[in-house]
């Protein structure tokens, strides 16, 4: 009987049951069985008028400019205490919209906001990008220092964000990268990137770390690259009661949405759109928000699909806020550089997060966990059940802390996945990033190139990770890497080549009816002299049929 076959329709059939489990109705309601304390979270308190964006001579003809109709409106409800601002169907085309206490934005059905491409209109401003504080050009929409806000109703928002973005060669088609050459723009020297203008292509090749310049100081020098510092779509900071609900977000400039040092943050019944090649083209980045809930969304964009941080190196760690009781729940991610994602910038830490009956079809990675040396900060108390995933480029399950600034596919094809083995330890500080207590349940992927990654520091083990009731068919299995306290506890991997399981200086690991196809020529491998404590229950993984380093040999148990 061919184990193959019979694997995966009763492992669905078993993710399928426990996905089954309600969720909460109640929009903002949190399930009975939180693993952490959280409380309820508020929906923002909206006083109950409303205006027109028509009735301050704003005209929904996809030409007139509105940017004037925008905020007399919302001034004009501000001025009574807040209210609803009303987008009716049409198509509104403006310039920033800037969002102030007690004000929602409601689209009508057929409702499209769509920003101008026009720069000038977006000053530069101070504001916190990647974890640092930085110039960046003005939102399209923003809130800061705001109670009560919110951004609702059935209607499209469109940040006319492909004249804001370079583009790399090879992430279009043959005839789209002819038809951006012929738009305009400025190619690279090696003519592979294509920017917008030659204020961008200065911003990109004058000194960066990633998108944050690196030399410049004043806003002079920033004013210099001003096109290469797109902006966010939706910037909302340091606010408390946030509402984004129902509306389609698309084609950001940069990010679509950011929400950072947030508290009471509701997001229900979103779409977040990009193109696939639309670099930096993130769903939403919870940033040091504290009180989070994310559900019913679906999000189809060019990188990290929805992502939680907290702050970059020293500057996430002097501010010492991080992100905290997030609950996310019945989301959708297609295509995206990760499912659901932590890091990079999680230097002022991340803390209770639930994770479930979540989809990721497509992304590059279903679960990353990326950072790196010099972030410091802890991520812990995470806790994942309920994900199905299928057609993922990398890995099912990913923990780095090697990550070097690229997707995983990217860093595949520029060869920088070599496997580290023995590495040297550094010395354990404040820059010294930590993952530690993750919990992961009833996962199933169906199409992965590797089924897990995890990649600690030999200094810093990722640690107490426990993943339970997975089953992964990928081309490679799963690699544990520097890591102490692992638990696989009833998982099972189906590999088309190579070993189910690859360890390397491990402590303290546990795999627990781990299930294999039982004719793999070598089911299990271990290397490197630091593994401890490493024992292996498996009907189908022997020592006849494992590969063991002379370091390994004396640390692995077969039962």
């Amino acid at each position: 009987m061919n184990f193959r076959n019979l694997l995966f329709p009763l492992a669905f059939a078993a993710l399928a049951s426990a996905c089954c489990a309600p969720s909460s109705s109640r929009v903002g309601a949190l399930p009975a069985d939180m693993p952490f304390d959280m409380p309820d979270v508020p929906r923002p308190a909206i006083p109950a008028r409303s205006v027109s964006v028509a009735d301050f001579g704003g005209v929904g003809d996809g030409h007139t400019l509105a940017t004037e109709a925008f905020a007399a409106a919302i001034d004009a409800l501000a001025q009574q205490g807040g209210g609803r601002v009303v987008v009716p169907a049409g198509v509104w085309y403006t310039g920033p919209i800037v969002l102030k206490d007690n004000i929602e934005l409601h689209l009508d059905r057929n409702a499209m906001i769509v920003f101008s491409d026009d720069k000038s209109l977006y000053p530069l401003v101070q504001i916190t990008f990647e974890g640092l504080n930085t110039w960046r050009c003005q939102s399209p929409i923003s809130a800061v220092d705001v109670k009560n806000v919110a951004i609702t109703g059935h209607g499209v928002i469109d940040g006319n964000g492909d004249a804001w973005r370079a583009v790399k060669m090879g992430k279009l088609t043959e005839g789209q990268w002819r038809s951006k050459v012929r738009s305009g723009g400025i190619l690279s020297d090696d003519g592979k990137t294509w920017y917008p203008s030659e204020s961008f292509k200065f911003g990109a090749t004058s000194g960066s770390d990633q998108n944050v310049s690196t030399w410049a100081k004043t806003r002079e020098d920033f004013e210099k690259m001003k096109d290469f510092l797109r902006p966010v779509m939706i910037a909302i900071h340091h606010c408390e009661n946030v509402l984004l609900e129902d509306v389609t977000f698309q084609n950001s400039p940069c990010w679509n949405i950011h929400p950072a040092m947030c508290t009471n943050l509701i997001v229900n019944n979103i779409t977040v759109r990009c193109p696939d090649y639309a670099q930096n083209g993130d769903g939403i980045d919870i940033e040091s928000c504290k009180n989070v809930i994310m559900t019913n969304s679906n999000l189809d964009v060019g990188d990290d699909g929805i992502c939680i941080k907290s702050g970059k190196d020293k500057a996430g760690r002097d501010r010492g806020i991080p992100c905290e009781n997030i609950y996310v729940d019945n989301c959708i991610v297609f295509h995206g550089h990760g499912g659901f994602v932590v890091g990079s910038e999680m230097s002022g830490g991340v803390k209770n997060v639930l994770v479930s009956n979540c989809t990721f079809s497509g992304t590059d990675v279903g679960l990353r966990f990326k950072s790196t040396r010099g972030r410091g900060g802890v991520v812990e108390n995470i806790h994942i059940e309920n994900i199905a995933m299928n057609n993922i480029a990398q890995e099912a399950l990913l923990f780095d802390l090697f990550y070097g600034g690229k997707s995983a596919s990217e860093a595949l094809a520029d060869g920088d996945d070599a496997e580290p083995t023995d590495m040297a330890l550094k010395p354990v500080d404040e820059t010294t990033p930590v993952f530690r207590d993750i919990h992961i349940r009833n996962i199933w992927c169906r199409g992965a190139r590797r089924a897990m990654y995890f990649n600690g520091l030999p200094e810093m083990n990722v640690e107490r990770v426990t993943v339970e009731k997975a089953w992964i068919y990928a081309t490679t299995g799963a690699q544990i890497n520097e890591s102490t306290d692992v638990v696989l506890r009833d998982v099972t991997v189906v590999p088309v080549k190579g070993p189910a399981l690859m360890i390397n200086n491990v402590k303290d690991f546990r795999a627990e009816n781990f299930s294999c196809p039982a004719d793999l020529k070598c089911a299990f491998s271990a290397t490197g002299s630091r593994n401890r404590d490493v024992v292996i229950r498996s009907a189908e993984i022997t020592a006849a049929n494992s590969s063991l380093s002379k370091g390994a040999a004396k640390a692995v148990e077969f039962e």
